[in-house]
């Protein structure tokens, strides 16, 4: 099995199982009623849902005959956690590019020679 977090990209990396992800954000919902906003078969959304359980994503629990599913999102965290370090250099980045730019705009000689 994969690491964790490349588990969860995986599941994250398709469309229905995103919207799910969504639907679930909401609160708890049965299976009949995250599949019908799709045009695919119960059993379909029935796998895409073993996905996003494996990964981590969701908890499907036991009520009579149903199996109620509901978000776990601490996947999700781990997930934000390993892309702040890349939005921080992106940020950090644009810092330094707008200092640049700012001096360019004032006609600082030293910065046009870079």
């Amino acid at each position: 099995m994969p690491d964790p977090l490349s588990a969860t990209f995986a599941a994250l990396a398709d469309p229905t199982r995103r919207a799910i992800l969504a639907r679930l954000a909401r609160g708890e919902a049965s299976v009949g009623e995250l599949a019908a906003p799709f045009s695919i078969s119960q059993p379909a959304v029935s796998k895409h849902l073993k996905v996003l359980e494996q990964a981590g994503l969701i908890k499907r629990g036991r009520a009579a005959q149903s199996r109620p599913c509901k978000l776990d999102a601490a996947r999700l965290r781990e997930v934000s956690d390993w892309l702040e370090t890349y939005r921080r250099f992106w940020e950090e980045s644009f810092d330094r590019l707008d200092a640049y730019l700012a001096e360019l705009q004032k006609g600082d000689p030293d910065a046009q020679k870079n």
